[in-house]
């Protein structure tokens, strides 16, 4: 018996799939249903709250934060070198963290990203200079 290479999936669907009998439309729909939600992307980034709150307050950041927050939660990052493909001018540091900068460097964000689990965690955000004042490996602001 050959094997489907959609023999991954869970459930009753898959003894009885039979591919070459969708049509396009059919296809189309099955790979929206059941293979899109497979996909490992950011699921969730913890303390987007407080990203708000600073481009509220400092609006010139805001179009770089949201177009960051946009590519972010669509990502698929497994590895620091995945996340320098998506924001060329990120910085790897230790824990696991990356340092963007926003806005034409004058902001600076520091996120904690859980790989594994695909989870971002806010670490700090605040201009340049207060960003010269902290430690990006250690800094727990949020």
């Amino acid at each position: 018996m050959a094997t489907s290479a959609f023999s991954f999936l869970p459930g009753p669907i898959v003894p009885a799939l039979n591919l070459s009998a969708f049509n396009s439309l059919q296809y189309a729909n099955f790979i929206r249903r059941f293979m899109l939600p497979y996909r490992r992307e950011m699921k969730n980034i913890i303390a987007i709250k407080t990203i708000r709150e600073y481009y509220e307050k400092r609006p010139d950041s805001k179009r770089s934060l949201l177009k960051w927050i946009d590519v972010a939660k669509g990502a698929n990052w497994g590895k620091p070198s995945d996340v320098v493909g998506d924001f060329n001018d990120a910085d790897p540091v230790k824990n696991s963290r990356v340092v963007f900068n926003i806005s034409g460097n004058r902001h600076r964000l520091i996120v904690a990203i859980n790989y594994h689990f695909q989870v971002v965690r806010v670490c700090f955000i605040g201009t340049h200079a207060e960003y010269d004042k902290v430690d990006a490996a250690t800094v727990n602001l949020y």
